[in-house]
This record gives structure tokens, C-alpha cells and sequence, in this order.
């Protein structure tokens, strides 16, 4: 018997920390997850009945051995009909035929100079023609050597014309990354997580820079992940920022909870300035 969507999606929920009213859990097969002790019931009251997962590695024990499947999260996302790889679908469940799925993943690398790594075991170069760019299709087996630093790059024009921007990343020895396309993303931040290389995002200097980076890399990559300020970023903003960039709209994050210097030292200039800066402003300056 197959998991359903909807009782799939409760489950990730309740996996998360959330309680769910039992009147929401009317499914066939909730009784059999409450007689092995995967769900425990909490009285609230007389009538109201809480159903919660007091151990998620049970839960998933349970749902590795009763219905094949060992990953939650991505067995919802497949019955979503997200864009998943078939690898991917064969390992979420035992059904790898459930949805019609992409076959093109992977991610564009470039770099203004040789780059080591592995790939399938054996070494790698990383070093595109001027001009052209890499593309890793099995980034499972790509592992940069430890001293590289991933850096992520927001701007696609950025990205095609990183060796004029050289001299911003001096004493470091950088592999640049796109996070474009964009249905190429989670590929990338897949990736990212399964290396234990530093991360530096480098993207706009506003607030919508900002967000991009706390939200789809800094919550997941923790204190590997820093954001990229120049250190000239005052006399740039001041001579090149846009005030049409400027958002007045509060961060979604606390950044001084976040930790970064040089993260807290931005928002202040955006806020001195009242001004945005574009990373494209960068490209060709010395």
C-alpha cells in the first residue's frame, strides 16, 4: 500500500515539530503508524485529541522497512511532481516510475585558473577556454580539492566574465559557480552540502542580494557560508550605487544574529547610503 500526498505531507509536518489535531489524521493507514508507536496521541482536554512524533528516526525506520521509502521530504516531492532525477526517485521509492523526470542536471563551474578535483575518482581540471564554461552533470562524485573556495556567483553576466574580477579574489583560490539556471539550483545546493569546502556568495549588494543568500544558502550551509563585501564597498556604493535599489523593506533575518562582520557592515552602508549596488558594476574595475 502507497503512502498518499496529503498523508505524506502531514507527516513531514509532524516530522517537523508540529501537532496536528486527530480529526486531520482520518487516514487508513495512520492506525497502524499509532499501534507501533510512530505517533503518540496528547489529550488537550475532554474532546481535543493532538497526534505528534515523539522520535523522527523512528519514523523513518518505519517508513524505510513498511514502504521503501528513505527519504520523506523528497517522496513529496515527488508526488508533487517536482523536478527530481531518477536516481533520486528510485531511492525516495520503490515505484521509479511514478512521474516523468529530468534527465539534465547538474550545474555550470568556471574559473580564471586551474582548479583540482575528482571526478568518478579520477582527477580533474577545472580551466574553461575564455569564452566557454564547464558543466558538472555527476556532481555526486565532483569533489574540489579542500583548500577551493565555492564561490557562488548571482549574476549570470558576472559569471561569463569572472577573470575580469580577478583581483577581487586574490589570495584565494576560487571555483566560480551559477546559480542559473535556476531549475538547476537545487542541484547546486545539493551539492554544496555534501562538500566540506567554504562558501562565499557573491551577489548584489542589497537587501534582495541579502535575502538570497540567507535564505537558500546561509540557513542550510551554517558557518561555512559567508557573503562576499568588497573592501573598497563604501567608496563603490557611493559612487556607483542606485537608489532605485534600495529597499525599505525590512530583512526577513536578523543579520546581527547571523554573525558576519562584513554582513553587518553592509547593511549599515545600504542604510547610510540609501542606496543598492549592482555586482555588475564590479566587472572590469582594478
Amino acid at each position: 500500500m502507497k503512502i498518499s500526498l496529503a498523508l505524506a505531507i502531514k507527516l513531514l509536518r509532524m516530522a517537523r515539530g508540529e501537532q496536528l489535531p486527530a480529526s486531520s489524521m482520518r487516514f487508513s493507514l495512520v492506525n497502524g503508524f499509532i499501534e507501533e508507536g510512530i505517533i503518540l496521541d496528547q489529550r488537550k482536554g475532554r474532546s481535543k485529541s493532538l497526534l505528534y512524533i515523539p522520535d523522527v528516526n523512528g519514523l523513518n525506520s518505519y517508513l524505510r522497512v513498511r514502504f521503501a521509502i528513505l527519504d520523506l521530504e523528497t517522496y513529496v516531492a515527488v508526488l508533487q511532481q517536482q523536478e527530481v532525477s531518477r536516481s533520486d526517485l528510485t531511492r525516495s521509492a520503490s515505484d521509479s516510475k511514478l512521474i516523468a523526470v529530468r534527465s539534465f542536471k547538474g550545474f555550470l563551474v568556471n574559473s580564471f585558473m586551474p582548479i583540482p578535483g575528482l571526478l568518478d575518482g579520477l582527477e580533474i581540471i577545472i580551466h574553461p577556454t575564455d569564452g566557454t564554461f564547464q558543466f558538472i552533470h555527476r556532481y555526486e562524485t565532483f569533489i574540489p580539492n579542500p583548500e577551493v573556495v565555492i564561490v557562488n556567483v548571482e549574476n549570470s553576466e558576472n559569471f561569463s566574465t569572472i577573470a575580469q574580477q580577478r583581483f577581487l579574489f586574490e589570495g584565494l583560490t576560487p571555483l566560480f559557480v551559477s546559480r542559473y539556471p535556476q531549475n538547476q539550483n537545487k542541484d547546486l545546493l545539493k551539492w554544496l552540502q555534501g562538500i566540506p569546502n567554504k562558501y562565499l556568495h557573491y551577489g548584489d549588494f542589497d537587501y534582495a542580494g541579502i535575502n538570497i543568500y540567507l535564505n537558500e544558502y546561509k540557513n542550510t550551509l551554517k558557518e561555512r557560508a559567508t557573503f562576499f563585501v568588497p573592501q573598497n564597498l563604501e567608496q563603490l556604493l557611493s559612487n556607483y550605487g542606485n537608489p532605485a535599489l534600495y529597499d525599505r523593506q525590512k530583512l526577513n533575518h536578523k543579520v546581527n544574529e547571523v554573525g558576519e562582520p562584513a554582513l553587518i557592515e553592509l547593511v549599515k552602508l545600504l542604510q547610510q547610503y540609501k542606496k543598492g549596488l549592482e555586482q555588475e558594476a564590479l566587472i572590469g574595475l582594478t
